[in-house]
């Protein structure tokens, strides 16, 4: 919709593995194409542009459009080519790995850059086409998304779309974690292979395959496998890979070479040897290479039995098995987002530093950030944006849930997030009357907090940015130093009932002979908050 309309887009399109992300980019980079610009679809394996420059050949064999792939597959002489033709304008889409970040690539018109499995690239790479092609659109393919890419989508510095609703009759991958047995594998295998189906066998190293090899023409004789890795030369890797697509072999013992968007129906059981050593989002992937189709796909997890594992190593197996139904790839970033942080939106650190200043005034900084940003560059001229803020409460009074009254931290975090998000006077009653029944009568320092809440909301309507209570009055600073009804403050200034007084640095003192105690300070407040209303 953004390109048929021609609207500027980075958009992240985050859809579970094999819920579709091809089909949007194949539709975008035909838009785009015919309309006279070229397309960059940037993978991070070999395998994964060799698969898309099939798919999109296929899908464009009846019009003009020209594809073209550049990876290690292909000779250096039809490279030297495919650059020259991309430069020149004769290549409509433009299917590579990394050698397109290469700084001899040069493009005629490029209009679309689409960065498919982005959890394999790293900012500077993703950013590297950008600077080539400052104004060309871009489309982000993930199922795991990265926590900053996720954190720029959910801030609304770029758009997102989500695909949630899976093929028909696509059905959730059984997972199984448990030690390595024989008996087992044998079992899993025949089973597979018996209703006519493949099987993945993953390693996370190279050096493993060749035991692993060993130990299967011993437990299955009868199976047909093939090995693939990346220190395969390109025709091997090519010949291996084919042999396996086109059914000539039943199993594929392999590094997580295949983990990037290898679309193989017929495979629909994976077998990952020592399955502590992949990260979340690997494992993840690794599942959703099988289950393709409309045939139930099995994962067994397999772990060293003689091994004591690290409790980091048991929780990542734990959530894959927890993370069995369709759909969860979201869920999955998201918790990986909450656990790491979303990284330096401004620099290239991918996770982590939203921890120092905690998550909700990361957010509001953000977004105000956002706000100001989008004001700068004339967009939104239509709407009135006004700038958020937080104002500023300073009562003199204890304001805390105390530990002996909530003593668990993560629920009295949350109450305090709750509390800082209460709109109106209704919610506030709700949330007293909630805490109340949970946890019993609240104490002097809990009730001081929901008063400064209700204070805080009626501040932000009225434009204070600050308000501060002491021995001799209130002193109240406005955002910005701009008054919604100046007429009205005016009166009250120069009405001596009042003892309202401006001062050269614009704030307003309203003069008051407090005594310190709790309910005088409350009722200096809200006077004071009830004449400027």
């Amino acid at each position: 919709a953004d390109l048929a309309a021609g609207r500027p887009m980075d958009r992240l399109v985050c859809g579970d593995v094999g819920f579709g992300k091809t089909e949007v980019a194949l539709r975008a980079a035909f838009v785009v194409a015919s309309g006279g610009a070229q397309v960059v679809v940037l993978t991070p394996t070999t395998l994964l542009a060799r698969q898309h420059y099939a798919n999109f050949t296929r899908r464009f064999a009846n019009t003009p459009l020209r594809v073209a792939q550049l990876s290690r597959l292909v000779t250096p002489k039809d490279a030297k080519n495919i650059r020259e033709d991309v430069a020149a304008g004769k290549v409509d889409i433009f299917i590579a790995t990394h050698a397109a970040l290469a700084k001899s690539m040069a493009f005629a018109n490029l209009g679309l850059v689409v960065v498919d499995e982005e959890q394999h690239f790293g900012v500077k790479q993703k950013e590297r086409l950008k600077v080539l092609a400052p104004k060309a659109h871009v489309l982000t393919l993930s199922a795991t998304p990265i926590p900053r890419t996720l954190q720029l989508a959910l801030s609304g510095v770029r758009s997102m779309s989500l695909i949630a609703t899976p093929p028909i009759d696509r059905l959730a991958v059984r997972t199984f974690v448990a030690p390595y047995d024989g008996v087992m594998m044998k079992e899993a295998l025949d089973r597979e292979l018996a209703r006519g189906g493949q099987v993945f066998y993953v390693a996370p190293r190279i050096a493993d395959l060749e035991g692993l090899a060993a130990g299967l023409a011993k437990l299955a004789p009868a199976v047909r496998f093939r090995v693939a890795h990346g220190g395969l030369s390109p025709a091997a890797l090519e010949q291996v890979m084919g042999d396996f697509v086109d059914g000539q072999c039943d199993l594929l013992l392999s590094t997580q070479i295949i983990e990037s968007g290898i679309d193989i129906p017929r495979a629909n059981t994976l077998i990952i040897h020592r399955a502590e050593m992949f990260g979340l989002g690997q494992l993840y992937q690794l599942r959703g290479r099988v289950g393709r189709g409309k045939v139930r796909g099995y994962a067994y997890l397999t772990l060293p039995g003689d091994k004591t594992l690290p409790k980091t190593s048991l929780k990542r197996l734990e959530v894959m098995q927890t993370l069995d139904h369709l759909g969860a790839g979201f869920s999955l970033a998201s918790h990986d987002m909450d656990m790491r942080g979303s990284g330096n939106l401004l620099g290239d650190e991918q996770s982590g530093h939203i921890k120092d200043v905690g998550v909700a005034l990361y957010q509001q900084m953000l977004e105000e950030a956002i706000a100001a940003a989008k004001v700068d560059h004339g967009k939104n001229k239509d709407a009135a944006i006004t700038q958020a803020f937080t104002p500023v409460i300073q009562l003199g009074l204890p304001v805390a849930i105390p530990e002996v009254y909530v003593p668990d931290l993560s629920l009295r975090l949350g109450l305090y997030r709750r509390a800082a998000g209460l709109k109106n006077e209704v919610e506030v009653e709700a949330f007293r009357d909630e805490l109340r029944d949970r946890f019993g009568v609240l104490p002097i320092e809990t009730e001081n907090l929901l008063e400064t809440v209700r204070l805080k909301r009626q501040a932000l309507a009225l434009g204070i940015s600050r308000l501060d209570v002491g021995g001799k009055g209130v002193v109240v600073v406005f955002h910005q130093n701009k008054v919604a009804d100046p007429d009205k403050l005016l009166r009250l200034i120069n009405n001596p009932v009042s003892a309202a007084r401006l001062l050269p640095d614009q704030r307003v003192v309203f003069l008051r002979a407090l005594d310190g105690s709790r309910e005088g300070v409350l009722q200096a407040a809200a006077g004071v908050m009830s004449m400027l209303v």
